[in-house]
């Protein structure tokens, strides 16, 4: 038989035994890829396929004596060099694959949905993005229906946030920003990829009484208010009988009594204004627009405006009465300095890091051993950052003992967390 016919027989003959070994040489370099990271040799893999590719050409050769015949050395050569050529690149792409796939999926990395990159903006070397609430602001169902001012003031705000965190986070900020700022019972947001929200939110329903702290009562005075005085601010009201500090839980300017708040004009202060004449400062922008801008922002982080209006703070019990004895007061804002901790809670967050409150169960594997002992940072991959044993102890060291009642807060991802929960119950 001529020598390409021979040939042709060979390439027919390799392809017809080599499928098994590559097949075989594919998935075990797929294995040892993903599961341990190490690459079969090359030679290893040839000795696997020959081997195979031997058992399936006996058998071949059971069935077809003429393939053992001495003129086909020609074919028999070529299917060898086809077969390994097979196992060889089955092998290269098994072990390609496996160093591609991830290692770990879980259904959370399937819900953290990303931002598109259109939508995000650069803002001093940082991306952020900036929320639309598209449609018309939905009504929560079992609640009263939304005010028409809030719905208004849902849709023209400007919310931004950063744009490094999956959409589910910025879902929930969305929905803590609006019932801090707005007061809300109940919200329900949900945005796509192009950072169209879809909200749903239930309107104020006990908001004050649920703001102020046990053992406090809620007094609301007359006063001269700072611009900018919004809830949570520490002051101090001084009245002719007495001094007291407390914590704001609404403030709202009215200008005079009985009038709303209004944004000074030119005309209202005296000045004659001509019709051509420029009122811009030197930024481009005109006084009366520049006031009107800061109003309606103020008004829309939840703060006063300044000038007269009323004040509602949690004071003692003790120094209640006498608060309401006085007609009117004077508002100092306290200084509360700079929060660290809310900068290091946000670092944190950015992170991937939640906190959580953990409480030592009897008889569980806190109970009655040390911190070093439990070892959480390595068998948890968790982080005691407090713990009160008798007293609270911030970044408690390894010797200290922990009993049933003890209480900590840890720090780790929510997968963690979880874990470090249900071992100490």
């Amino acid at each position: 038989m001529a020598l390409p016919v021979e040939i042709l027989f060979g390439i027919y003959l390799g392809v017809l035994t080599g499928i098994i070994p590559a097949l075989v040489a594919g998935i075990l370099g797929f294995v040892f890829k993903y599961f341990t990271g190490v690459t079969i040799p090359g030679f290893g893999v040839v000795v696997l396929a020959l081997a195979i590719a031997g058992v399936n050409g006996g058998l071949l050769a059971l069935n077809d004596p003429t393939v053992r015949s001495s003129e086909r050395a020609p074919a028999i050569l070529t299917s060898i060099m086809v077969v390994l050529m097979l196992s060889l690149y089955a092998h290269a792409q098994g072990d390609k694959l496996g160093a591609s796939v991830p290692r770990r999926l879980s259904l959370r990395k399937l819900r953290d949905r990303t931002l598109s990159a259109d939508v995000i903006e650069r803002v001093g070397g940082r991306g952020q993005v900036r929320v639309t609430v598209a449609g018309d602001v939905g009504d929560m169902e079992g609640y009263p229906a939304l005010p028409a001012e809030t719905r208004q003031s849902i849709l023209e705000g400007e919310w931004t946030f950063p744009a490094d965190l999956p959409l589910p986070e910025i879902e929930t900020r969305f929905e803590d920003r609006l019932k801090t700022e707005l007061g809300l019972a109940d919200v329900s947001v949900t945005l796509d990829e192009r950072a169209h929200a879809t909200v749903n939110a239930a309107p104020p329903m006990g908001g004050l009484s649920k703001r102020v702290p046990a053992g406090k009562r809620a007094v609301s005075v007359s006063a001269l208010l700072p611009t900018g005085v919004a809830r949570g601010e520490v002051v101090r009201i001084v009245t002719p009988s007495t001094t007291v500090e407390g914590t704001v839980l609404s403030a709202k300017s009215t200008g005079k009594p009985g009038e709303k708040p209004a944004v000074p004009s030119p005309a209202a202060t005296g000045a004659e204004v001509e019709e051509d004449e420029d009122l811009r400062t030197d930024g481009g922008a005109s006084a009366a627009s520049g006031e009107a801008t800061e109003t309606t922002a103020a008004l829309r982080a939840g703060a006063t405006t300044g000038g007269e209006g009323r004040i509602t703070v949690a004071v003692e019990r003790s120094a209640a009465s006498a608060l309401l004895q006085a007609d009117r007061g004077r508002t100092l804002v306290l200084s509360r300095g700079t929060r660290r901790e809310f900068e290091l809670v946000s670092l944190l967050r950015r992170a991937g890091k939640r906190f959580r409150k953990v409480a030592v169960v009897p008889d569980g594997p806190l109970d009655g051993a040390t911190i070093g002992e439990v070892n959480v940072r390595e068998a948890y991959d968790v982080v005691i950052v407090a713990a009160r044993h008798e007293e609270w102890q911030i970044a408690p060291r390894g010797s200290m003992a922990l009993s049933a009642g003890d209480e900590l807060f840890v720090v780790g991802t929510s997968a963690a967390l979880d874990r470090f929960t249900e071992a100490a119950r």
